[in-house]
């Protein structure tokens, strides 16, 4: 039986929403995403724009993908990408990273626009302290498909015959959809575990409505058809399940709660090396 999850809203100030879809009661995880985001639509006045503040990670690797806007990525790598629609942001933590996300000063000069997702994969137990690593891929490298008022990207693992070229560290499945009103999508059913998130438009799986800005877990192995009834906006995903359980705390992933602790300890004391030019940082949280 097909499962829809309706996920929780944030409101993070100047009409930017958040909706988390997982982590759910009905959804822990999907494959290995243990988090998904989905961020807007909103449009920023001038002057005004989204300000994530340098903040750590470990145990994990952060996926973002635009339909609309830019953010402005630094890192305390060195990294400084401005990622745009189509493209893929992929952001291993491993043992540590410290990262801020704004909209970049240009944007802000005439107002701007920001939709999208970002998404966290659980690293495999035997990766949790690889080192910390950073990748940018244009929406060009990217392989997609397009026919019959479908257009398929496969931005990371694989899926409809394609491979992605973002390095991932277990199966998985991640492909941006965008249908034509009419237009119909068999769900690949080449994964153990998958989701269905309709970002933006009416559609209809095996002719039953589903609403959009929801989570789908459809039956395992099967294939169902997504059609749409307006122009839509789609995201599946997915992929091998978890090798074990993962403590979820703040920005830290990890298998162990004492290496979650570690974590902590480490942000207190700036063991997450600093990030040139953005001086400002979230203070851990008192919970």
């Amino acid at each position: 039986m097909t499962t829809i999850v309706e996920p929780r809203v944030h409101d993070l100030g100047n009409g930017f929403l958040v909706r988390r879809a997982v982590p759910t009661l009905q959804a822990r995880s999907v494959g290995p995403f243990v988090f998904v985001d989905h961020m807007g639509p909103v449009v920023f006045e001038r002057g005004h724009g989204m300000d994530v503040r340098p903040h750590p990670h470990i145990g994990l690797a952060t996926v973002t993908f635009l339909w609309d806007g830019a953010i402005h990525h630094r890192d305390s790598l060195g990294s400084d990408q401005v990622i745009r629609p189509g493209d893929i942001n992929w952001m291993t933590a491993g043992r540590g990273i410290s990262h801020s996300e704004r909209t970049p000063a240009s944007e802000r000069v005439t107002g701007s626009q920001a939709h999208g997702m970002q998404t966290w994969v659980a690293l495999p137990k035997a990766h949790e302290e690889t080192d910390p690593a950073f990748f940018h891929h244009p929406a060009a490298t990217l392989p997609q498909q397009q026919r019959d008022g479908a257009w398929v990207r496969v931005l990371a693992g694989r899926a409809y015959g394609e491979e992605s070229p973002v390095k991932v560290f277990a199966d998985t499945l991640n492909v941006a959809i965008d249908l034509q009103p009419d237009a119909e999508l068999v769900l690949d059913s080449g994964h153990a575990e998958r989701a269905l998130y309709i970002l933006e438009g009416e559609a209809q799986l095996d002719g039953k409505d589903i609403p959009a800005r929801h989570l789908i877990l459809p039956d395992r192995g099967s294939r169902p058809v997504l059609r749409a009834l307006t122009p839509l906006k789609a995201m599946l995903l997915g992929g091998e399940p978890l090798d074990g359980h993962r403590h979820l705390w703040w920005n830290f992933v990890s298998s162990s709660k004492e290496r979650i602790e570690q974590a902590k300890q480490d942000w207190l004391e700036g063991r997450f090396g600093t990030i040139e030019g953005d001086p400002e940082f979230i203070p851990l949280p008192q919970r």
